[in-house]
Parts: structure tokens; sequence; C-alpha cells
């Protein structure tokens, strides 16, 4: 690989092989990384053959003694490192001390540029063969024909006697120059790959297992006084992480990473979680607490159960997003795929007819470049015989495909990266792209704009008693997974026989008593009143705790109404703010929630919601048409929310977002998560999104613009080769700098 744009083609040649999960290539070290699907089995000649076919060598890694390996990016280093070299001693002996019409020099000149064409430039040469055997052509057909013309005709010209300028040094300068654009271009792409692999580091290698003493069975001929048994006590020792197993138990001491996912079972202290939600502010675990590979023990000494080792931690799930939305391609990249794909024989096409132009027909070729002058600035053309060749050369040379094929992908990469720095997932560049052209943005209340810890503030008795009906409200609510079911389950702690319990998702609970065959019923209040239930009797208690933005859960025996329920979930601190910032960005905003209409204006009025923008009592599939229903008044929808019941509007909007406290399913349906538990990563991450897809046009239009001049005047004798090889090597970093800059974006 001599490029980002090959090691793109790499990456996409192993990603396509079944049963690869993800798959992360390094330009720098000339290797891959592979992981596969936990219940696919290992195919590493398919990965092989996979990259042959996309026109590149591979053979798997063997680890010697040591556990190194030599990387082939040695060798192209080694070749930079004499390119230059060489170079700088042409240069000098041409520009400064004026050699350029020793015999002596000519010679010399020859044998060192054929030492840098052959051994520095073997990597462009061995890229185009690969290609021309695939039928196909990129930036290495160019650079290998651009500097072969140049080498070739000095040689001829030299060997025949023929005289003339020889350009043995622009030959050698096309390499090294063109080399160590890519070496820049490793460096930066490097940094911005940055972020996924400090996630990478982020879990140790060894953990501290507990290791308990076997115990043995009793063994009657054992004396009780012997010493074989005392019991022995548990001992830490040291071991990969890779050998830990669930239900294992390691110790965890201040200042330590933690290794796997596991719950704690003995011990208090706080755990920075910065590394991968980017919440600052440390979280206090005690027993019963989750922990979650990659963040940092701060003070205080852990005994921790394991629950998820290798890749079913959270971090390597996180890892595997940041890498398949890295890969990932958006739909506005096709443009650029699409002219690369002609690139390059137009390009030779253009270079051949501009070298017979100048070669055949010198005296056009040279007044068309004259009256070219005032409007551009003040050159030499080149002249003689070798003036064909040298033009050919510098087409070939100054145009740059892989601008164009590195425009995309470079900045979803550094902007994949800030956003999971910043504790934002995105799923794919398609969520990307799709994030930055929102026009309108749907809360779901209870979670995403609350805090999603509900308490029961009031309990109204209507016609049984309130131990009665708490009782009977906490049994039915027990098997629920609602928030609001178990806040109301933790009223009472009274075993009361019930039968044929079932969940009504967006409605409620339904079943009924053993001594009774009337249906028992506790959920929303719409969902009560089209069973026939009368809430006539709590009508002043609903008014009042719904105008003060409280959820009220009714309780009822067939069409009787027992008891109400106020049940209190407090608006987040930020909730406010990030409503404003979305406003002020020009983003309609609305709310969309399961609760009756006062309450849903309750919260609406603390966040800042204009009533007009609030759809309430809306069950789980209503959610869903009330986004398509925005859609179809051509709003460009983004929804977040945070549970089950949000899934269908997740799936259904344009873009979905699943807050950290989202359940599977609610994270499977989305497009971005926020791992914070804030919604704050919501004008942030699209925010980002909208300045990533504004920097990947920046690119391309920095890409074909590059192009469209350079390459005519680089046909009309403006531009020498070796300034061609420099603007070459130029054109990628320009594109590679501009995505830098989201990293740096605040």
């Amino acid at each position: 690989m001599t490029c980002g744009n090959c090691a793109r083609h790499v990456t996409e040649a192993l990603q396509s092989v079944p049963g690869v999960r993800s798959a992360t290539v390094s330009l720098q070290n000339a290797g891959a990384l592979v992981n596969w699907n936990a219940s696919a089995p290992e195919n590493l000649p398919a990965l092989v053959e996979a990259v042959k076919k996309a026109g590149y060598e591979a053979s798997e890694i063997q680890n010697d003694s040591c556990g190194c390996h030599t990387s082939p990016s040695n060798d192209w280093q080694i070749g930079l490192l004499l390119g230059i070299v060489v170079t700088a001693f042409l240069i000098a002996g041409e520009w400064i001390f004026d050699l350029g019409a020793m015999p002596w020099f000519a010679w010399v000149s020859f044998a060192l540029a054929g030492v840098v064409q052959f051994f520095s430039g073997a990597p462009f040469y061995r890229g185009a063969w690969r290609q021309l055997k695939l039928r196909s052509s990129n930036m290495d057909t160019l650079v290998a024909l651009g500097s072969t013309t140049a080498f070739g005709y000095s040689t001829w010209a030299l060997l025949s006697g023929a005289g003339g300028h020889l350009y043995f040094m622009e030959a050698a300068a096309i390499i090294t120059l063109i080399s160590v654009g890519h070496w820049l271009e490793a460096r930066v792409t490097d940094k911005a790959g940055h972020a996924l692999k400090s996630l990478m580091q982020l879990a140790p290698q060894t953990a501290r297992k507990i290791q308990r003493p076997e115990v043995k069975p009793f063994d009657p001929r054992t004396s009780l006084f012997s010493s074989t048994a005392q019991p022995a006590s548990a001992a830490e020792i040291e071991v990969p992480v890779s050998t830990l197993q669930i239900d294992d138990e390691i110790v965890l001491r201040p200042g330590g990473s933690v290794p796997v996912d596991g719950i704690v079972v003995d011990g208090e202290s706080a755990v920075d979680e910065s590394s991968l939600t980017g919440e600052s502010i440390p979280m206090e675990k005690k027993s019963g607490a989750e922990l979650f590979a990659g963040t940092t023990n701060l003070n205080g000494r852990l005994v921790v159960r394991v629950t998820a080792t290798g890749e079913e931690t959270a971090l390597a799930h996180i890892i595997a997003a940041v890498q398949r939305a890295q890969s990932s391609r958006a739909n506005i990249q096709r443009l650029g795929d699409q002219v690369s794909s002609v690139f390059v024989p137009v390009i030779v096409v253009i270079a051949i007819a501009a070298g017979f132009w100048w070669g055949l027909a010198p005296e056009s070729a040279g007044q068309f470049h004259r009256w070219l002058q005032p409007f551009l600035w003040h050159s030499y053309g080149p002249s003689g015989a070798a003036a064909g060749f040298i033009i050919a050369a510098a087409v070939l040379i100054i145009a740059c495909p892989c601008a164009m094929g590195l425009a995309t992908p470079v900045a979803i990469m550094a902007g994949v990266n800030a956003a999971a720095h910043r504790g934002i997932l995105i799923r794919d560049a398609v969520a990307l792209e799709k994030a930055g052209n929102i026009s309108a943005v749907v809360f779901d209340k209870t979670g995403t704009l609350t805090v999603g810890k509900p308490a029961v503030t009031e309990t109204k008795e209507i016609s049984a008693p309130k131990s009665t009906i708490q009782g009977l409200a906490a049994a039915l609510a027990r098997n629920s997974t609602h928030p609001i079911s178990q806040t109301i389950a933790k009223m009472s702690g009274d075993q009361i026989g019930i039968s044929q319990w079932v969940e009504i998702r967006g409605c409620g609970i339904e079943a009924q008593k053993s001594d009774s065959l009337s249906a028992i019923r506790l959920g929303s209040l719409r969902w009560l009143r089209e069973n026939g239930v009368d809430l006539a009797p709590g009508e002043k208690f609903i008014t009042d705790w719904s105008k003060r933005g409280a959820t009220i859960a009714g309780l009822a025996d067939d069409k009787n109404l027992l008891g109400l329920f106020s049940v209190s979930d407090s608006v987040k601190p930020d909730a406010a703010d990030v409503i404003k910032s979305l406003q002020q960005e020009g983003l309609k905003v609305y709310l969309v929630t399961g609760d009756n209409s006062q309450t849903a204006a309750g919260i609406a009025g603390q966040v800042g919601i204009a009533p007009e923008n609030i759809f309430a009592e809306a069950r789980p599939e209503q959610k869903a048409e009330f986004v398509k229903q925005l859609q179809s008044q051509g709003e460009r929808v983004a929804f977040i929310g945070d549970g089950i019941n949000d899934a269908p509007a997740l799936t259904q909007a344009d873009l979905g977002i699943a807050v950290s406290r989202a359940s599977d399913i609610a994270r499977e349906a989305a497009d971005i998560i926020l791992l914070k538990s804030e919604i704050t990563g919501v004008p942030e991450a699209l925010g980002l999104a909208r300045a990533t897809l504004r920097n990947i046009k920046q690119n391309l239009f920095w890409a074909f613009f590059y192009n469209a001049v350079g390459v005519p005047l680089a046909a009309a004798g403006f531009i020498s080769p070796v300034f061609c090889a420099a603007a070459m090597g130029l054109s990628d970093l320009v594109v590679i700098g501009n995505a830098l800059r989201l990293l740096l974006r605040r």
C-alpha cells in the first residue's frame, strides 16, 4: 500500500469477507487487524484471497518468540530516506554548484536516480502492476508512468548522446516528494484515528483474579486436627485477561483500569468513566453497581464479578461501532467514486495528447503558452526533443485521484472519532450524513427530557382503602420493566395472588385476582377510559397533578376506578438549554408522549416547547405515525428516545438517537447513541454531523478544483514535473488537514 486510498481499498476488501465483524488497516505498519463475528469461524485464506483480488499482497503475520514482526513499511521508509538523500545531492549539484553540464555528473545522476527509481519507486511500480493485472488503475499508475517518462527519456538522451537537459534530478524528486507526501499523509491520518486507538488501549492486558481454594470432599481417614484439614485462604494471582471467564472474581486496586465488564460484589470507590462516555464527573460505585472495561478505578479497592469478556464488553461494542462507522460509505461518496473510476484513463489520454502536441507541434503549443502568460504568470515552457516527454510527465504527476478518494472517508473518520471522544456513538457514515440534514427534532418525554427516575408523589383512594390499592397496584407492576411500573411496585411488598398477567405496550397491565373473575387494570388514563372506566371521581386530582407535570396512573377493577397515583419525574436540568440551542439552529422541536395532554403541556412549558408542537397520549405505533406525518410535510426528522416503546419511532425517523440508558432494542433501532446520561449530546451530535458534511463537501470541491486547474496548467507548460510532484502531495495533505479540523471543533 502506498497511500490512504490503498488502505481504504484493503479495508473494504477485508470487510467483504463473510463473517468479518470489522477490519482496521494500518498504512504505516502495512498490516490489518480483523475481528470475526462470534458465530463465524476464522477463515484466513479467504482474507488473503480478498486482499489479492483487490490488487495487493497479504499473508498471515507469524509471531516469533518475542511476539513481534518486521513490517514491510520499514523497507518503504528506508526507500524514502534514500530518495531524500539522493534528491538533495542532485538538487545541490544542479542548482547550487551548476554541475548539470558536466559529463561525469550526468553519469552519477543516472546511477543515483536509477537506485531511487527502482528501489524507492518499487512500491509504486508494484502497485501499478497489480492494478494492471486487474485491468484497473490508480494513483500508483500515474506516478509510475510519470517518473518512468522522465527517467526513460533522460536515459535515452544520455546513452544515445542526443544531448540537451537531462531530467534525472526531476525523476528522483518525483518519487521522493510523493513518498514524503504519503508519509505525512499516513502520520496525519493516524492522528485522525487517535480516538479509536485510545479506545483500543483502554483495557489492560492482565487482571488480578481471586483464586479460591479447591474444596475437597470429606475424607473420614483424615484427622480432624490434621493440618491438611485447615481451610486455605483465597489468593490473588495475576492472569491474562483473555483467560477470564464469566462469574470469575477479580480485584481492582486504586488507580487501575477495569479489564472487563462486571458487577461490584464488595467495596466502594469512585470510577472515572470519561474515557467511554465523556462524562467528567466520577461515578460512585458500590455493591451491585455495574463496571465497564476501559474505565478507571480511582480511590478504593473493589471486588468485581465478571459479567462480560472480550468482544462482549461494552468497550468492545463501542470500538466495533466506531470501526464500522469509519469504514462505512456515505451516499455523497458515490460522486467521488464515479469520477475516480474513470479518472486515471482520462488523465493518461490527456497526458499522451499534450505530449504529442508539444513534441510534434511545438510552435502551436508554445504560441498557446505565450498567449496565456498575461493571464497567469511568466514561465518558460519546455523546448527541444524532451518537451513532449516532460509535459506528459507533468500531467501524469500532478493529477491526484487520491484526493478525491480520501475526501469523504477521511472526514468521516475524523468526525466519528471526534464524536466518540465526546461520548457520541455514530452507527455509520449514512447516519452522519443524515444527521447533517435534519430539520425537525422530536423528543420522547420519560427518560429523555426527564431524569427517568420517577417517584409516587401522592395516592388518591377512590373506592378502596389506600393500603389495598397500593398493595394491588404493586403486585400488578412488579413484573413490568416500565419505569413508572417499577416505581409503583416499590409502594408495597404485599404478596397478592394474581393470574393471567399481561402487559399491553404503551397502555398498562391487565390481570385477574385469584379470588375474582373481573379484570384488574393498572395503566394510563386513556387506556382505562377506552375500557369503560369512569374517571369523574378523580377529575380534580387528575387536573391538579397534571398541571404540575406529573404522570397519572389509574387502578381499576373492571369498570370501577379504585384509585389514582401521581408519578412525578423531574425535568433534566439542562433540557431547557438543549431545546433553546436546537431552536437557535433553526430546528423545529416537538414533544411526543404517552402521557395525557395536561402533563405533556406542563413538561413542555418547563423546557420551552411550543404548545402546538405537543403530541400527547400516543401509543408506540402512534409515535411512529406522528414522525411519518412530519416527514410527509417535508421535514427531515430526528427522534430522541430511550425505551422499547420508542423503537418504532426510532426506526421510522430519518435519524434515531438513543440516550445512554436506552434498552437494547432502542439501541439497535438508533443511528446515534449518546453514552452520556444528559441530552446535551443532541445539539453536539447534530452540530458535529453538519460540520462533517460541510467538511466532506469542502474536500470534494478542493479535489475537483485542484485537478480541474492543475491538469490544464501542466498540459500548457506552466508547471514543472518537480513542482507537480510537490503539488500532488500537498493536495492530499490539504484534504486530510481540513478533515482534522473536526477533531479541534469545540
